[in-house]
């Protein structure tokens, strides 16, 4: 237990007293150290909740100075004053101008009698101090040993259950997307939005950090679980004393050994996983209800289905030194199959698989149409090229895994995952081109037209005739002019740019220049918009 004032008068052997009437909140501070100074302005040394002791050989007599002093005494942060009383020494009681300046501070001011020496409070103390330690100790050796002995039962519950029964603090265990795995006695099932912003703010650094912040007037805590990867996050609800304090590293390492355990024991489901999405992408025309039969197996009901590939060697890293180490170029097959259980972790239906093939490992996974996949990616692949295939019904998932596939070498150059989008073809043409020399390919074959007086008519008519697959009529109503007027214009646009609209590579050019013009490229793949090239 801490030591306060009350304890210390409480003492008989001590035979403090006090020279006023103090209130009993004062008297219930708690001292941390006691020390002796006669310096007229001693505030400087203290570092807070010291007892000051002082026989007064420096002590001011008029109000204003004792004022001063207790004033100086107070704000360094002492507990409180107490002035050595006694034969041969300055004061035989303490004067009346010291006390009134105590009592107007607020600074419980005590006498220590003749025959009580100084070194005899020192030591009350520091042995009360030391008597705390041990205490604390304890406390902290108990709650351990109860923690462990709770680690041999089965499942994360039993050592939250012992914590918040030892400490009063709240526990649950969260894993790395947020979704509750076990809870003590007084957590809260559901977080309160700072807490989830907090598991979403540690999840994001991986091993690296923890995170604590108050709401409501109430400590809430975060830590990272897990021992090479991030397994899981553990939310404190509470303020843990000094004992609890020094507890819970041991209840992270008590925690993160059981969820390293569980991910040992879910290996066999996931091998058994992989071998179905290995069966299901090796059949050449497997039937429909066969192949939504084999998804359903595992969790996976969605109507359409797409294919994921992760080049697990070609990242930047796999969230730095909090995850897998060696998640970069090269990694090795270790670090891919850890990579690939924390995306079956985050994909409905934990269909994936590591293939090693040339140019390196790779990762595939059949995912519903309706997941967001590429949050999942940031969050488990950060850096890593991925390909996206396009939804498609399960049979014929295969192919979409074949151009996710295909799209790493576009992910490579872009630094982002590219996802295959139908009817999009063309912008991924132009999103492979740079910048410049696509708006000087159009500023080639539109040059002409930007010279006319009504070169942004003719332009915009020449788009329209060629996104409507060069219908006339379906060009005036998008445009609200007659059909004539289209042809005159298209005509004029000819002659000026030296093409014709029925030769296949001049009609090829003009559509291209026109895709270029309208804005497919307007962007960086970084969302931001691209620098225009020098001149426009």
């Amino acid at each position: 237990m801490p030591l306060h004032i009350s304890d210390l008068l409480a003492r008989p052997d001590l035979r403090l007293s006090v020279t006023y009437d103090v209130p009993p909140r004062l008297l219930a501070r708690t001292i941390e150290a006691a020390t002796v100074s006669d310096l007229p302005a001693p505030g400087k040394w203290l570092q807070g909740g010291e007892l000051l002791m002082t026989i007064g050989l420096l002590l001011p007599r008029e109000p204003a100075a004792c004022r001063a002093y207790v004033r100086d005494v107070a704000e360094g942060g002492a507990a409180c004053l107490a002035l050595g009383l006694g034969q041969g020494l300055p004061y035989q009681e303490a004067p009346e101008p010291l006390v009134t300046a105590a009592g107007e501070a607020g600074l419980p001011l005590l006498t220590v009698p003749d025959g009580v020496p100084f070194i005899a409070v020192t030591k009350a103390v520091f042995e009360a101090r030391a008597e705390e330690q041990r205490e604390r100790l304890q406390r902290a050796f108990a709650t351990q040993r109860r923690l462990t002995a709770a680690a041999t039962g089965d499942g994360l519950r039993p050592m939250l259950a012992e914590w918040t029964a030892a400490t009063g603090v709240g526990a649950a265990v969260f894993d790395p997307l947020g979704r509750l795995l076990a809870a003590g006695e007084r957590a809260q099932r559901t977080p309160p939005a700072p807490a989830r912003d907090l598991i979403e703010r540690v999840a994001a650094r991986g091993l690296r950090g923890s995170a604590s912040s108050t709401a409501a007037g109430q400590q809430l805590e975060v830590q990272p679980l897990g021992a090479r990867r991030l397994r899981g996050l553990l939310l404190l609800t509470g303020r843990p004393d000094d004992a609890a304090r020094s507890v819970v590293p041991g209840l992270v390492s008590l925690l993160s050994l059981e969820l390293e355990r569980r991910h040992l024991r879910d290996e066999p489901e996931r091998r058994r996983r992989s071998a179905l999405l290995s069966e299901l992408l090796a059949a050449e025309d497997p039937a429909a209800g066969r192949a939504r039969d084999m998804l359903r197996s595992v969790g996976l009901t969605a109507e359409r289905v797409r294919g994921v590939v992760v080049a697990a060697g070609g990242g930047a890293g796999d969230r730095g030194a909090s995850a897998a180490p060696g998640a970069g170029a090269g990694a090795p097959d270790g670090a891919a199959q850890e990579m690939a259980a924390d995306l079956a972790l985050a994909m409905p239906g934990g269909l994936v698989r590591v293939v090693d093939e040339a140019p390196g490992t790779v990762i595939e996974a059949v995912v519903g149409e309706d997941l967001d996949i590429r949050d999942v990616l940031a969050r488990f692949a950060p850096g890593c090229p991925a390909g996206i295939g396009p939804a498609t019904a399960p049979e014929a998932v295969r192919v979409s895994v074949r151009q996710a596939t295909g799209l790493l070498a576009v992910s490579r150059s872009s630094g982002e995952p590219a996802e295959a989008r139908q009817s999009q073809a063309s912008r991924l043409l132009l999103d492979l081109g740079d910048r410049r020399t696509l708006h000087g390919y159009a500023d080639t074959v539109l040059g002409p037209l930007d010279l006319a007086d009504n070169g942004e008519e003719l332009t915009a008519t020449l788009a329209a005739w060629l996104e409507t697959g060069g219908a006339w009529d379906a060009t005036s109503r998008r445009l609200g002019v007659h059909r004539h007027t289209v042809r005159n214009r298209l005509d004029k646009a000819m002659d000026l740019t030296g093409r014709r609209l029925d030769d296949p590579d001049d009609r090829f050019d003009l559509w291209l220049a026109t895709r270029i013009r309208r804005g497919d490229t307007a962007t960086g793949t970084d969302g931001r918009p691209a620098a225009p090239p020098p001149g426009r």
